[in-house]
């Protein structure tokens, strides 16, 4: 925003902007007292108000400008009462002359209106009502209420000088502020623009504490009892040695950008992306306890291995022939969790003995497989179905591990099924009648009539 603020330091200081508009209304006042005198209306005893006058805004500027750093608005409104109680000493001294002393009310209102609105134009014309009644009853003035032409053409001539040339800086002033405020929002945008790319380099959970200012940027960690999970593609390296590299990118991108959707829906904070391999955690920065991680964190691996099913409907259209099948592991524990790295580059991640295992279960996994320990497999099992597949020694571990095979929801398993899966050559169908709004049902039912009726017509023919 760097425009920006060179923009605001262009613009004269509001304090010096006051100093000229004041410069010109004590000038209106001397020049009315000076052609007042000369035309011999007004007598030479007020004549010390004209030196007065031409010196007082000087002074006004660098009293102004000495204390409006600690006090802003005291100090300019102390400075306006005391411009008030000039107008109305003026004005008592000039014997209430009609239109000298009607001319420095205006001057007197229209700089209100300028520093405060309406309520300052108040306040401002109270101060100066005081000053004429306190004035009048020390000084008991003679009365030359008629103006000569000469004191009124000066008068109005200098006053209408003023509120023009002000009404110029105010007008100079506000095209700058306008200015700068478009400056200010581009300036904006492009930094919001920068956040957006630079966030799709974190996980949103992460940006999101980040940008909120929950979460501080520096080297730092803690303990928590996470949820871990690690995925990759069964033979995606065998797939491609076959492809072009610019069909495998395509291949690869849809698949991660499928998966992160599911990710996100569950809650969970995508930690990276090594190739075909996906580490996500559910427990931070935001956690629902650990019970309901270790739930949706399962949920979430059966979402993924389910929409497979989809993605591999769609790679068999495009000639991708070879049925890829995702193998998934998960393990619950206590987890090191936060910043590593350096001062100048970090990467917020998780680290620890049941990361390993995370890892060593997704390795052990079949094609279609998801492997989770005895850990969260305790918090899960009301939720999700599974199967005891016994002990298996991973590397790394001294002990045997007890492990899990999971099968399904425990709601979708039995005869009230909520969803139909098959898959064969040329077929492949997913429908989870729980994820179909009312309003969608006509449209499905419609589209499973029409593929059977062109089945029906391949059978005959």
């Amino acid at each position: 925003m760097k425009s920006a603020l060179e923009a605001v330091k262009a613009q004269p200081a509001p304090l010096l902007r006051e100093y000229y508009s004041r410069v010109l209304a004590y000038i209106a006042t001397a020049a009315s007292i000076a052609a007042g005198t000369y035309d011999q209306h007004f007598t030479y005893s007020i004549l010390w108000m004209v030196p007065y006058a031409l010196l007082y805004p000087h002074l006004a500027y660098h009293l102004g400008n000495r204390f409006k750093r600690d006090y802003p608005e005291q100090s300019a409104l102390t400075l306006l009462f005391i411009d008030a109680a000039h107008a109305g000493i003026a004005a008592v001294m000039m014997g209430f002359s009609v239109v000298p002393g009607l001319m420095c009310l205006l001057i007197l209102s229209f700089s209100s209106m300028i520093a405060g609105g309406l309520r300052y134009v108040g306040l401002s014309l109270l101060v100066a009502a005081g000053g004429m009644a306190l004035t009048t009853a020390l000084v008991h003035p003679e009365v030359r209420a008629a103006t000569p032409i000469l004191v009124a053409l000066v008068s109005i001539l200098l006053t209408t000088l003023y509120i023009g040339i002000t009404a110029f800086f105010v007008h100079e002033q506000g095209t700058r502020l306008t200015q700068m405020r478009s400056e200010i929002a581009r300036e904006q945008e492009k930094a919001a623009r920068l956040a957006r790319n630079l966030a799709k380099y974190l996980s949103p959970q992460v940006w999101q504490m980040i940008f909120s200012g929950k979460k501080h940027v520096r080297l730092e960690t803690q303990r928590k009892k996470l949820t871990v999970f690690f995925s990759d593609i069964k033979g995606f390296t065998e797939l491609s040695e076959e492809l072009e590299a610019e069909q495998l990118t395509d291949l690869l991108n849809t698949y991660l950008t499928e998966m992160s959707k599911i990710v996100l829906k569950y809650g969970g904070t995508i930690d990276k992306f090594v190739g075909d391999s996906i580490m996500v955690f559910f427990g931070d920065p935001a956690s629902q306890g650990a019970k309901k991680d270790a739930v949706n964190a399962v949920s979430m691996a059966i979402a993924m291995r389910k929409h497979m099913k989809v993605l591999r409907q769609q790679w068999r259209a495009q000639g991708i022939t070879k049925p890829l099948e995702i193998r998934m592991g998960l393990n619950t524990g206590y987890c090191t969790v936060g910043n590593f790295g350096a001062d100048t580059r970090m990467d917020y991640t998780i680290i620890g003995r049941e990361v390993n295992l995370a890892s060593r279960l997704e390795s052990s996994a079949e094609s279609g497989e998801i492997l989770i320990s005895h850990e969260t497999y305790s918090l899960a099992k009301d939720v999700i179905m599974c199967r005891d597949k016994g002990q298996i020694t991973v590397k790394g571990f001294s002990k045997p591990v007890q492990i899990y095979q999971v099968v399904d929801f425990r709601r979708d398993l039995g005869a009230k099924s909520s969803y139909v899966e098959h898959e064969l050559p040329g077929f492949s169908m997913y429908l989870d009648t729980n994820g179909i709004q009312n309003y969608d049902k006509e449209k499905v039912i419609l589209a499973l009539s029409q593929a059977a009726e062109k089945l029906r017509d391949k059978v005959i023919l």
